[in-house]
């Protein structure tokens, strides 16, 4: 017997799985339409008994518990052409490792999933395409168009991501945490899974589909199916077939620590997207359903949706407990319902679970605020660029600070000259775009005061007041201010309105509807987000790693920064290019580098004199338990390593990305010029933070508590 390379850990699973009885019906069916489809004998993949050994009817009947027969046939279906999939072109594609013919073989499969069904399809090649028309055909007439379009998406995600894993078998290149857990929702294929939920329970209703909760309760359902099935398939993927694409091997190779200490902390972030699955779905869904005012039945959809999504948890669980797929041998005895038998009961130590499950969740409320932590630690920072300054850079202070006094925002009470002189914008945009004209770098230096104003204001004024409700009508009334269509613009009741309404008017004058949509869009992310950080707050909740970072993105107004960036480059590129995953995980790593820059500036000033929760270095210190020093270390490794993507982003995968879209050479430099701008960006930021006050300890305790407004921000009635 092959020695396991760690022990399985306990899991976190509080929903006892349940076995739908139509599990017969949809093993037999299985079996006869793969064959039918040409993936059983013949197919050099698999033969009927690698089908029955994974039992994919036993999976979805697990996954899928209460659907009726017909229904969990075709999810089976479904299931056993993933699995098929993912096996096929392991064997074609990535053992030979043949990139071209494995993009070639992927360009096809979207021919299968047309929206309307009416329109022609290839004829299928091969059983990939096959089994994909066949299913689309069965499955789409019952569903929305609009349930069709993300689904598509998400299939098309799926399938195309795995170009992702291939590049870096060819390269034997791990990649960082936050690029593994990106890439790994749309490898691993949960989302699409949570469409397949929708189908067996419930649609989501179209109007919230794309909202944050929604958003989250799919993307932790995702994350956490995935990160258990890394510790179930480490011994297959890793050790057999070579694969680099493993949450476990990530944190093994990160933190440079042994195979058990990264499964233990891969199961440590499996257990906290879990809390943050049932928070979201307690809190946040709530609050959604009442500020949209979703009617009885939109409510029981997503109701039925979201245990939907229990049910996959607890279901797949067991499944790989069963699955001979997987590493599962000693896992029984490590993991028992203490007392209990038959289907389901495997899952968990329940006595254990829940002392385990009530020490998580009370540690991530715990933290006393306003602890003194002395001057920020401040690490040897990995910068490759070189920072450059706009020649135009004293005009532009001084053309900030008039700008700041006629909008009103040195009159309110949260900054003053002197604060403004001490936060110095103007530097930070003189850094980021050192060849702005005079007119582009004073309208960027105001960007950046309105957006770092706005971030101060929400947690000093609605955070110190409790004021939820004022907050979320400050923010819908902001979203006002930004006309797309020519709608009427409220007259401006405070500073923020008055600054949004005048940089508004002069950033899109020239741009088109579709622009303008583009633009505010990423203004709504931000000021959501802030949002966001005040529930937090309210409830003194330090984020789950993941959801922070991920939202750290919106709250520094990072997509607002880089939307403004794209405007400017013209039809030469076409917008798929900018929806690629390697586009995106240039931007991705550039952010995240700069937002956590920020958090390692700004610790003493947000955790001693502010009392802030929101800070990656205290995240890292709640969820692993060390101390400041330790944690400032992950932080600055996870910096390092982003920047290192980002470096690897431009050098290997952009260069496929031209040429897979054959771009001319005039988008080429195009895209070179972004990637020089976002150079420029993480620079000038680093620059910036080394040089202002805004971070220093002798000016923190001079003005850091500065003077609280003594009245909200004006309102108008009614």
């Amino acid at each position: 017997m092959t020695q396991q390379p760690f022990e399985l850990p306990p899991f976190y699973m509080p929903y006892p799985a349940r076995l739908n009885p139509h599990v017969d019906e949809a093993r037999a069916h299985s079996v006869a339409w793969a064959r039918e489809m040409g993936m059983l004998e013949g197919s050099g993949i698999w033969e009927q008994s690698d089908l029955d050994a994974h039992d994919y009817g036993l999976l979805c009947a697990y996954t899928h518990p209460d659907c009726d027969g017909p229904a969990l046939s075709l999810i089976t279906d479904w299931y056993v052409w993933v699995f098929f999939f993912d096996d096929h072109f392991l064997e074609i594609f990535k053992r030979t490792q043949d990139r071209a013919g494995g993009k070639a073989y992927l360009d096809r499969l979207p021919l299968f999933m047309p929206m309307d069904l009416s329109a022609e399809v290839p004829e299928p090649q091969n059983p990939v395409e096959a089994g994909l028309a066949d299913l689309w055909a069965r499955t789409v007439p019952a569903m929305s168009a609009d349930w069709r379009r993300r689904f598509s998406v998400a299939t098309e995600h799926l399938l195309n991501e795995s170009l992702w894993e291939l590049s870096n078998i060819n390269e034997g290149r791990i990649a960082n945490p936050v690029e593994y857990v990106e890439m790994r929702r749309k490898v691993g294929g949960a989302p699409w899974s949570s469409g397949l939920v929708e189908y067996a329970t419930a649609e989501v209703p179209a109007a919230v589909a794309g909202s944050r909760p929604i958003r989250v309760l799919m993307e932790t359902f995702s994350d956490a199916v995935h990160l258990r099935n890394d510790l179930f398939s480490y011994q297959r993927e890793v050790e057999d077939e070579g694969e680099l694409s493993n949450g476990v091997l990530v944190l093994e190779t990160f933190f440079g620590c042994t195979t058990q200490e990264a499964a233990d902390t891969v199961n440590d972030i499996l257990t906290s997207r879990l809390h943050q699955f049932e928070h979201t779905a307690l809190t946040e869904v709530p609050a959604l359903a009442l500020e949209q005012g979703l009617a009885p039945g939109e409510l029981a959809a997503i109701a039925a949706y979201t245990k939907g999504l229990q049910d996959w948890q607890s279901g797949g669980h067991e499944w790989h407990m069963r699955s001979s797929r997987y590493m599962n041998e000693r896992a029984r005895a490590t993991s028992p319902w203490q007392g209990l038998t038959g289907p389901g009961t495997s899952a968990a130590d329940v006595g254990a679970l829940l002392a385990t499950a009530g020490a998580e969740r009370l540690r991530a409320h715990t933290h006393v605020p306003f602890q003194k932590v002395g001057p920020s630690l401040l690490p040897d920072f990995h910068m490759p660029f070189q920072v450059e300054l706009s020649q135009h850079l004293d005009d532009a202070r001084h053309h900030l600070t008039g700008w700041a006094g006629r909008m009103g925002i040195l009159q309110e009470g949260v900054w003053d000259e002197d604060k403004l002189r001490a936060y110095d914008l103007a530097l930070c945009s003189a850094g980021l775009d050192p060849d702005a004209t005079p007119e582009a770098l004073d309208l960027s230096a105001q960007w950046l005061a309105w957006g770092t104003y706005g971030d101060d204001y929400y947690p000093l004024v609605f955070g110190h007041r409790r004021d939820l409700a004022a907050a979320r009508l400050t923010t819908a009334r902001l979203s006002a201010c930004m006309p797309v269509d020519g709608e009427e613009v409220p007259a401006p009741a405070n500073a923020m309105e008055r600054g949004l309404i005048d940089l508004w008017a002069r950033t899109t004058a020239e741009m088109t509807a579709e622009q303008r949509r583009t633009v505010k869009a990423t203004v709504d992310v931000m000021t959501e987000s802030w949002v966001w950080e005040l529930s937090n707050q309210l409830q003194n909740r330090i984020p789950d790693p993941v959801d922070y970072l991920e939202m750290r993105r919106a709250t520094f107004g990072s997509d607002l920064t880089m939307s403004l960036c794209r405007m400017g480059h013209g039809p030469a590129v076409p917008a798929e290019v900018y929806r690629t995953g390697s586009v995106r995980s240039l931007e991705n790593a550039a952010a995240d580098y700069a937002c956590l820059l920020n958090d390692v500036f700004s610790y003493q000033k947000e955790i001693e004199y502010e009392g802030e929760i929101h800070n990656a270095v205290l995240v890292v210190q709640n969820f692993f338990g060390c101390d400041y020093p330790a944690a400032v270390g992950v932080v600055q490794d996870l910096m390092t390593q982003r920047m290192q993507q980002f470096q690897h982003v431009a050098a290997h995968e952009l260069p496929l990305v031209y040429e897979d879209f054959g771009l001319s050479d005039e988008a080429r430099a195009i895209m070179q010029g972004y990637v020089t701008d976002l150079e420029n960006w993480m620079a000038g930021i680093l620059n910036w933070h080394r040089k202002v006050d805004r971070y220093k300890a002798d000016f923190l305790a001079r003005r850091a508590h500065g003077f609280l407004p003594d009245r909200p921000p004006a309102l108008p009635v009614g």
